[in-house]
């Protein structure tokens, strides 16, 4: 096939399979060889899907008839493995106690993907448990997938824990991918993979069919080469708007309208930079994206009074941990009595298969959990309520409204790190707890690069505001071209 899957985006591929220039079974082909090729090397793929060609066959002979779905009809997504799919896939969360799970109905992501034409490729790997089950863990580290790593140098971080979404998009082992996001999942692994990645407004998408850390944090969302992609990808997840739990009819089966070349034209943005560390040369990448903007016609006005991260941390983690055990007792409870049918039964299990599964890090994240207070006790109650207060409340609300900001720009992440699945992540910081704790939308796109390593800037705003992100990121897209595509390095020397 000669196509280059490694510039390809979803819009280029699209195009090519409408042009019949590229049918999807030889698209579908040509992902399933590239992953032959290059897996063995990143660990991003936990499952493959059996039936990928036969719904590409199915893709392709319903064009010829005029059938086309959308612009993702035909087109290889991958999905994070703690999304249900409803087929001989398993759902395992990255976790041995669950190898053999096997869901009968698919997530309304899933369902939502597959109306929309796509061909699901396969299931990514994850850190075990979406980076739930303890603070020394290595993202990208699962007992059943073992650790993914970073294609721009293959020692580093992919990131968690959507690492293997990221990572498989990033090594273009299919054309976009699913992550979920409680606290940074997705727009962590996207920056450190030079991808841009939504974080969308929780209650925008469907959570139902997917495993659950936070009732309250918890979303899914596209991790893409692309705004345009991560548009197309963000229109057909929230397609089913009845089955979204707080979205109140504010979604959208189309987002591409709002890709707006002059995006930033006459926009109020608010810079925060209080958590970058000089020496590892984010900050100037930084300083670099607030030159563009300005240049593009928008205001900049720094920040200064944000809460940090450490402020919040403590009650979130209440939070988080009360909502976890709520959530996942409810989804292990439905499983067959051969699987842990609860979080005490889960840790029972990892202790007995310790040498595999805590082989470099333990489980005190699940076991805070499970001896933690209950979502109706007020200890819970007073920790939400501070943690909104906080962040929304005493945080981004007055500086969204009374500077009347449009949106507000922050460093995503650090770079990525070197993989230590001894002392686990060495991460130098994250700015996802603001967007998270709120349950407000974010977008991280490419701004540079340092040593060679994908650095990555988010803009956040007010919910359901969507469209304002994808305008503003799309415009600040077009002007840097920050995305190159890694070259699979052993290491970087910085």
């Amino acid at each position: 096939m000669d196509f280059d899957l490694e510039s390809a985006d979803i819009t280029t591929i699209a195009r090519a399979l409408s042009d019949r220039v590229l049918s999807s079974v030889e698209l579908t082909e040509a992902y399933i060889s590239r992953i032959e090729h290059l897996d063995p090397h990143i660990n991003a793929v936990l499952h493959h899907n059996p039936t990928a060609l036969e719904t590409a066959q199915q893709s392709d002979h319903d064009r010829t008839k005029g059938l086309v779905r959308g612009p993702l009809h035909g087109i290889p997504i991958m999905i994070k493995d703690n999304l249900d799919t409803g087929d001989s896939m398993p759902t395992t969360a990255g976790s041995l106690a669950l190898k053999d799970h096997y869901q009968s109905n698919d997530a309304d992501v899933v369902r939502n993907l597959r109306d929309a034409g796509v061909v699901l490729l396969g299931k990514t790997n994850l850190s075990e448990w979406a980076n739930f089950r303890s603070t020394r863990s290595s993202s990208g580290w699962s007992s059943l997938g073992g650790q993914t790593r970073n294609p721009y140098a293959l020692d580093r971080s992919p990131g968690g824990s959507s690492s293997g979404s990221g990572a498989a998009v990033a090594a273009s082992l299919c054309a976009g991918a699913i992550g979920t996001e409680t606290d940074g999942s997705i727009v962590g692994p996207s920056a450190m993979n030079g991808l841009v990645g939504i974080k969308p407004t929780v209650g925008l998408v469907s959570t139902r069919g997917i495993i659950p850390i936070s009732s309250s944090q918890d979303t899914a969302g596209p991790i893409t080469k692309t705004v345009t992609d991560a548009a197309i990808i963000l229109g057909a997840i929230t397609s089913s708007s009845k089955n979204a739990t707080s979205a109140n009819g504010q979604c959208s089966t189309d987002y591409t309208p709002y890709l707006n070349p002059a995006g930033l034209k006459h926009k109020r943005i608010g810079s925060w930079r209080a958590f970058l560390v000089e020496t590892d040369g984010v900050a100037t990448v930084f300083d670099d994206a607030i030159s563009v903007i300005r240049s593009a016609g928008a205001e900049v006005v720094e920040l200064n009074t944000l809460p940090s991260q450490h402020a919040v941390r403590e009650n979130e983690m209440t939070v988080m941990s009360a909502e976890f055990k709520h959530g996942l007792n409810a989804y292990l409870s439905a499983l067959p009595p051969y699987f842990p049918n609860n979080l005490t039964e889960l840790i029972a299990f990892n202790q007995e298969r310790s040498r595999e599964v805590m082989a470099y890090f333990q489980q005190e994240l699940l076991e805070r959990s499970d001896s933690s207070c209950s979502i109706y006790d007020q200890e819970y109650r007073s920790a939400r309520s501070k943690s909104i207060q906080l962040v929304r409340t005493n945080g981004m609300d007055p500086h969204l409204s009374q500077k009347k900001l449009d949106a507000i720009l922050v460093p995503t992440t650090s770079t990525p790190w070197k993989i230590d699945l001894v002392n686990g992540d060495n991460r130098n910081g994250s700015s996802a707890y603001l967007a998270a704790v709120s349950g407000y939308p974010s977008i991280t796109v490419p701004a540079g690069h340092v040593h060679g390593l994908p650095v990555g800037v988010s803009f956040i705003t007010r919910p359901w505001q969507e469209p304002v992100l994808i305008e503003i990121a799309y415009a600040f897209e077009l002007l840097t071209q920050a995305r190159r595509p890694p070259n699979f390095k052993m290491t970087i020397q910085t």
